[in-house]
């Protein structure tokens, strides 16, 4: 009997991985299109809140 390939089997695991995630980006941009408004999943912090350089 043939042993199993682990690595072919963890390399379409990853395939179906990165495609998913890919398609997953593909349709976020999509949305952000289709919404018009910036959608970065994250708040940005004002301007006056940044740290001190100087000391």
């Amino acid at each position: 009997m043939a042993t199993p390939n682990y690595g072919y089997e963890k390399r379409q695991k990853e395939l179906a991985k990165k495609k998913k995630k890919e398609e997953k980006l593909k349709e976020k941009a999509q949305r952000k299109v289709e919404d018009g408004s910036p959608d970065t999943g994250e708040e940005n912090p004002p301007n006056d809140a940044q740290p001190d350089a100087a000391a």
